[in-house]
């Protein structure tokens, strides 16, 4: 039986990139999940309350870290769906392997190229500014349909969780992660520090 999610993202997030490098493994070895890959902008959600949106500037030059790959993998998830979780992946790994700078189109450039992506198509898109709305109304209702906060969050069946898996290439974490997301009777289970 397939289960189906959605699951939050951001580039900037170490926590991200564990929970969707995971994701894509299990995918990519044929789990059968239906997964929503959302972008969340953890830049807009920290300004403070009457600032300028990320989603007011310049579509190709965006004021926010990591606004701009959002953008680039909105282009790609939804122009080039069969790419997507390449691309996913070697941008987590971009940032947090390699410490590249995603507010460079450079940079996103040489990411997509090296996964066989047709670098002026997705510039292109970006550029017409359809992906930052997207990006927009993702995040908006991300936001105020499911209180989400940050990345990862996962949702399924009207619940949002989010989650902090700690290591990464454990899909037996993740398995657990997924099997629990049914289970409303527990809301809060947090650490109050990790001996790490």
């Amino acid at each position: 039986m397939t289960t189906s999610f959605t699951v939050t993202y951001d580039y900037l997030c170490p926590f991200a990139r564990i929970a969707n490098e995971i994701l894509v493994t299990d995918l990519e070895g044929g789990a059968d999940y239906a997964v929503t890959f959302a972008p969340f902008s953890l830049h807009q959600n920290s300004l403070p309350d009457g600032s300028r949106t990320v989603w007011d500037s310049d579509p190709g030059s965006p004021t926010g870290s990591g606004v701009l790959a959002l953008t680039w993998s909105l282009a790609v998830r939804d122009a080039m769906p069969e790419h997507f979780l390449a691309f996913h992946s070697a941008v987590f790994s971009a940032r947090h392997d390699d410490g590249a700078d995603l507010n460079d189109p450079d940079v996103l450039g040489a990411i997509a190229s090296g996964v066989g992506l047709d670098v002026d198509a997705i510039e292109a898109m970006v550029d017409s500014g359809l992906p930052m709305k997207v990006l927009r109304d993702e995040h908006t209702r991300l936001a105020e349909e499911y209180a989400v906060f940050g990345v990862p969050t996962f949702i399924a069946g009207g619940e949002a969780v989010f989650v902090r898996l700690m290591e990464r290439h454990r899909p037996d974490d993740l398995r657990r992660v997924i099997e629990m997301l049914a289970w409303s009777n527990l809301n809060e289970f947090k650490r109050t520090r990790i001996d790490r």
